[in-house]
């Protein structure tokens, strides 16, 4: 593999499974492939080791005490990469639909680990840094990997926010305001109290008759744009 290594870390309950993990990784290590740069052992640990060591890649189990590994996708302001390592079949469905790397079922084949790294490292290396950034969608038992550039639309439900993307429009534990602060002011546009936009969805602008502005988005609906923010919409785009 060209350019750096794969920063990968070990999440999994088991220390027996992580040292197998390690043995299985390790000639991947050796020519430069990758880079262990930490282990966790629940999905808090993870969070906490997800924050200060960025790894580009999880080797995540499922089923941990505590929190599943879907549990601590959703906690996560943005996902990396993911390789599902878990003994349990019936999450195996569940995993594809997060569109996961690749789903490993223990005990994990030294083979098909490889498989697995050589997707992400040829990932890595197909997609120009900054990759784009994704975020981790559980609603239920459905679950969804998703770029912020694929986000049409976000709306505040009371503690939740419902993400408008494709045909999907699942709910997701955060706020508005709380996703507000992660997202880039010069792609999204706060519209109105309830309504946050992905401006590269707009279509068309018209004025309205409340002083502010209609978009029309890419798929035909229409968000009002309040007043004050209209101004905010205009000096954004130059008008």
């Amino acid at each position: 593999m060209n350019g750096p290594p794969l920063k990968v870390l070990l999440v999994d309950d088991e220390r027996l499974a992580r040292a197998e993990l390690r043995r299985l990784l390790a000639p991947h290590v050796q020519n430069g492939a990758v880079e262990i740069v930490g282990e966790a052992a629940s999905a808090a640990d993870a969070v906490a080791q997800i924050g200060k060591l960025r790894p580009d890649l999880l080797l995540l189990d499922v089923q941990m005490p505590g929190g599943s590994g879907f549990d601590l996708l959703a906690s996560l302001d943005e996902a990396p990469d993911v390789i599902f390592c878990t003994a349990f079949d019936q999450y195996a469905l569940q995993a594809f639909e997060v569109s996961a790397l690749d789903y490993l079922q223990k005990p994990v084949q030294a083979a098909r680990l490889a498989t697995a790294l050589a997707r992400a490292g040829a990932r890595a290396q197909a997609v120009p840094p900054p990759a784009p950034r994704k975020v981790f969608i559980k609603d239920g038992e459905r679950c969804w990997f998703v770029a912020f550039d694929d986000i049409r639309l976000l709306e505040s439900e009371g503690n939740y926010t419902r993400v408008h993307f494709g045909t999907q429009q699942p709910l997701m534990l955060r706020t508005l305001n709380q996703l507000e602060e992660k997202l880039d002011p010069a792609m999204f546009l706060r519209a109105n109290r309830r309504q946050i936009v992905n401006l590269a969805q707009v279509a068309q602008v018209a004025p309205n008759a409340a002083d502010g502005l209609d978009l029309r988005l890419l798929d035909g609906s229409v968000i009002e744009v309040s007043r004050r923010r209209a101004q905010q919409f205009k000096a954004i785009c130059g008008l």
